[in-house]
């Protein structure tokens, strides 16, 4: 997959009116970390959008797909391109993280807020299942992908959750960084044979658990193994330091 070309400045008057369905942006007002993966540790904003093609029974943002626990009505707004661009462009943090539910699932929509949050200097990462090829136009200088696919033992259909063509896609952008979560060595197996199968690297494991007992636990599980490994270990910060409260 090629990069896109120039990132225009300026939003046309019908991008700007495009609504994205969001469940929750923050970073701005009560400032935070990217608290997974390569970004691990980085200031960062966020925007998470409703909605996802999965339904991981280990799920920690149920909220944005589950309509048997949730009013996805309440638990979500329609927010035009212009307004997340502003909100973002308030604050001086360079990151945004854009992720879900499955943001992908929104991506054309996604390409003008993108292109202007790249123009006002910012760099942006998504967080995605890896279930959805992203279109060219995202592909570009300043957007990483942080893929997450999702194995049996996170509670869902692997032939749902592994997407051939979609992680193909992801390697060849030359953009994507592969994290997976763990909480077994056996699961660690797994994410090898995948790795191996579908050339995905550079590999992350993050641990399992939303407690800092439950990552900590974990991570003394993993972590000889991931290091045999030569992988990246990454541990959730966001959990860690403000005890996995929404918008942290």
């Amino acid at each position: 997959m090629t990069t896109a070309g120039p990132i225009d400045v300026g939003l046309a008057a019908t991008d700007a009116g495009l609504r994205l369905i969001v469940a929750e942006c923050f970073g701005v007002e009560v400032p935070t970390f990217q608290g997974e993966g390569p970004s691990c540790g980085h200031p960062a904003l966020f925007i998470r959008l409703s909605r996802c093609n999965l339904t991981c029974t280990k799920c920690d943002t149920k909220y944005t797909w589950d309509r048997s626990q949730f009013d996805l009505r309440k638990e979500s707004t329609k927010r035009t391109v212009a307004d997340l661009v502003a909100w973002a462009t308030s604050s001086p943090v360079k990151l945004v993280v854009i992720t879900g539910g499955e943001p992908l699932l929104q991506q054309t929509r996604l390409v003008p807020l993108v292109r202007q949050l790249l123009a006002a200097g910012k760099r942006v990462e998504f967080e995605t299942n890896g279930t959805l090829a992203p279109v060219p136009e995202l592909v570009a200088d300043g957007v990483r992908f942080n893929v997450s696919p999702k194995i049996a033992s996170f509670g869902v259909d692997e032939a749902k959750s592994i997407v051939t063509a979609a992680l193909e896609a992801f390697v060849a952008s030359g953009r994507a960084a592969f994290k997976f979560v763990a909480s077994s060595v056996a699961d660690l197996d797994r994410i090898a044979e995948l790795a191996d199968a579908h050339q995905l690297a550079p590999v992350w494991v993050m641990p399992e658990g939303t407690t800092a007992d439950a990552i900590t636990e974990a991570t003394r599980v993993l972590a000889d193994a991931v290091a045999a490994r030569h992988w990246h270990f990454t541990t959730r910060l966001h959990v860690l330091a403000f005890a996995d409260a929404r918008g942290r």
